[in-house]
């Protein structure tokens, strides 16, 4: 049915393949520009029945368009049940789904629109991009999945520390700081770093370390014995915020000032230390408390100040997570795997909407990646979080909504209305094959 809108004129667009390789996160906070081979272009307008499958016309009620605003989008009078290929989600957590542990009010209806409960039937892929931590991506999956009613699995997910894995190629010996009790160790282990030392290791075998610090009973039989003589740490990793900040930067300090990681040696040049990563580097993130509190950015620049005053010498750390080029490539990544594992999806998609709820980190990383990619990363800023209505975001996002449910039903709405205004049907989307039986 061809009607005055052109909406029975199918057209289907081709996007060319993704080969994405190991992104290179050694280098922190530099700008990672993703090689070419990792992105693609935009979408064409070429047709191409290979790549994807078309449903047949829908009924549409009378459509009108409204640029960036909320579309006005007709809906199908019988959704079909399809997944999209042309486009995907990325969240941040906190201050967009979660506030101090509990869902955000609307995040578990939004995560129900974008899993099929909306009026065209459509699923979207999605994944999570935090720069929280401290636990086992599982673990963390286990927790978000409890808490929005879904199933979150550890493809999906992305939290600060992640990219670390890495470097446990790179490193052997490393002091991991941060977290609850051994569940930063038990992550380090994970990854791969074969000699995991923790600020407890520490301070149990020469308890003067920190005058003001005692371990507890429990700490005290969970931590390990070090030969402070003969170890050398050859690398520091802040993988999740500190528990005991004077205890930790007390460590972290005597560390950096060695030579080369040998801590019965101190430097007298104070240049010699082994470097220090950081799992990211928010100053400020949404809790339940009614404002923003400080995390680790706030412990980075105090570590960088108290070294500053005692060697007189700069501190270069190195931080990765939100805005990092390097951690947006890894996202990327990690997006295209999970589409096609679990959607059966090859091509990658032409837009990636972000949700986030800081403009230092989430906004300001989604807008240079973009400037870098061909994908089209879109930028979506919520006011559940850290940033206040009323204040005037040091960078801009493309789009501010209430709350996540209305960032959702607005990039949803946004890609039907494109669809449209192209001249399509319902979707450019991909069948499931389970549905393609049925």
């Amino acid at each position: 049915m061809t009607t005055a809108d052109g909406l029975g004129a199918q057209r289907v667009r081709r996007l060319s393949s993704l080969n994405a390789d190991r992104a290179d996160l050694y280098r922190g906070p530099n700008v990672i520009v993703p090689p070419k081979h990792l992105m693609t272009t935009n979408c064409s307008g070429n047709s191409s029945s290979n790549n994807r499958l078309i449903m047949n016309n829908q009924p549409f009620d009378e459509v009108t368009s409204s640029g960036e605003e909320t579309p006005q989008i007709a809906t199908p009078l019988t959704p079909p049940m399809v997944t999209s290929a042309d486009f995907a989600f990325v969240f941040d957590i906190d201050g967009v789904l979660l506030r101090g542990g509990k869902p955000i009010p609307e995040a578990v209806q939004a995560m129900k629109y974008i899993n099929g409960e909306n009026p065209w039937g459509v699923t979207v892929p999605y994944v999570f991009l935090t720069n929280g931590g401290g636990k086992t991506e599982a673990e963390r999956c286990l927790d978000l999945s409890r808490q929005l009613e879904l199933d979150v699995h550890p493809g999906q997910f992305i939290c600060g520390h992640t990219p670390m894995r890495e470097m446990a190629e790179r490193y052997n010996t490393v002091l991991v700081v941060g977290g609850e009790g051994e569940k930063c160790r038990i992550v380090a282990e994970e990854y791969g770093f074969k000699n995991v030392i923790t600020p407890g290791d520490i301070i149990k075998t020469k308890q003067d370390t920190t005058p003001f610090r005692k371990l507890t009973e429990e700490e005290y039989k969970n931590s390990r014995f070090v030969d402070l003589e003969n170890t050398q740490i050859e690398a520091v990793f802040v993988f999740a915020d500190s528990r005991d900040w004077a205890g930790d930067q007390q460590i972290i300090m005597d560390t950096l000032m060695t030579v080369e990681g040998k801590l019965n040696k101190r430097s007298e040049v104070y240049n010699e230390g082994p470097p220090c990563f950081f799992s990211h580097n928010d100053l400020i993130w949404s809790t339940s408390h009614d404002y923003s509190r400080i995390g680790m950015g706030a412990l980075k620049t105090s570590l960088e100040a108290v070294y500053k005053a005692v060697t007189g010498k700069d501190l270069n750390t190195f931080a990765f997570g939100k805005p990092q080029m390097g951690t947006f490539q890894f996202a990327t990544r990690l997006l295209q795997e999970w589409r096609q594992k679990s959607h059966d999806i090859a091509d990658p998609p032409s837009t990636v909407y972000f949700i986030g709820d800081t403009p230092e980190s989430d906004i300001r990383g989604t807008n240079e990646f973009n400037k870098q990619s061909d994908i089209d990363w879109y930028s979506i800023l919520v006011k559940t979080g850290v940033w206040q209505e009323g204040t005037i975001p040091r960078y801009p996002p493309r789009k501010i909504c209430d709350n996540v449910y209305d960032a959702i039903k607005f990039a949803v709405e946004r890609e039907q209305q494109k669809l449209i205004n192209h001249g399509d049907t319902l979707a450019n989307i991909k069948i499931n094959q389970s549905e393609l039986k049925n």
